[in-house]
């Protein structure tokens, strides 16, 4: 079992519901990354979501794709972010998630991408624009090195998609809450419920929500009924609007802790 799934198996055991934070890797640089990664594990996340920077990230709003422009500015690609992850993990354990874009991964190679990623210490990959039929390679070589494969789901999956996902995914399915691309809104969907108990019918793997969370007590409401709670532009935004700082890192600190307190607490 993943590292992933041992994290997930435990997390139930305790009755606890996990955070999954999400970061651009290389925003602002490569070092304050490494510094928020270890924030981000010692403020209480269960599996950090570690975003891939691409010119043309089409699942992203705004704020997600200015980080992943600030992050190629700084010439920061999987090299990079394959040495952040192996220095990350010199101190934590943390499970990492590299969520992204198929385009990167077919540059650099998928064996080359799943080895270096396996060697680095990365537990997952979630390729976006790579939808289960055409990522059977891919699928295979990161199964066979160990890796999680996780997918996404959303409002508009058919019953015949999400079975057919459910099958082939594996660590925990993603469940896209809203219509649209990543933002924070005001308020989170009324129909999760419904639909994470959909999700519930055709796969026991857990099922984390994400999309749109951005305060502690959207993340509480959506812990109500999910296994875990992703949260990516609240966080990038406090990178965006703090930059390259020791403030930074310490006010996204205090906003994953605050996360945190709000999912303990629903």
């Amino acid at each position: 079992m993943s590292r992933i799934g041992k994290h997930f198996d435990q997390l139930k055991k305790e009755g606890r519901v996990g955070l999954v934070p999400f970061i651009t890797a290389g925003d602002p640089n490569l070092p304050r990354t490494l510094e928020l990664l270890e924030a981000l594990a010692e403020a209480g996340a269960d599996v950090i979501e570690l975003g891939m920077p691409f010119s043309d990230p089409m699942a992203d709003g705004p704020t997600i794709q200015a980080a992943s422009e600030r992050a190629l500015k700084n010439y920061f690609g999987l090299p990079e972010l394959f040495e952040l992850v192996e220095n990350f993990r010199k101190r934590h354990d943390t499970p990492l998630l590299l969520f992204g874009y198929y385009n990167p991964v077919f540059s650099f190679g998928e064996e080359k991408f799943v080895s270096e990623a396996q060697e680095s210490g990365v537990d997952g990959i979630l390729i976006v624009d790579l939808p289960p039929e055409e990522g059977e390679g891919l699928r295979g070589l990161a199964r066979k090195a160990g890796l999680d494969v996780i997918y996404l789901t959303a409002p508009t999956t058919p019953d015949g998609r999400m079975a057919e996902i459910a099958a082939v995914a594996s660590g925990f399915i993603y469940y896209v809450c809203v219509t649209g691309v990543t933002g924070e809104r005001a308020s989170v969907s009324t129909t999760i419920p419904r639909d994470v108990a959909r999700i519930r019918k055709y796969s026991a793997l857990p099922v984390a929500v994400g999309f749109g969370i951005s305060t502690p007590e959207q993340a509480a409401a959506v812990a109500r009924e999910a296994d875990a709670v992703v949260v990516g532009s609240a966080i990038v935004r406090i990178v965006g609007e703090y930059g390259d700082s020791d403030e930074m890192v310490g006010k996204v600190r205090e906003f994953v802790s605050a996360l945190r307190r709000g999912i303990d607490e629903r």
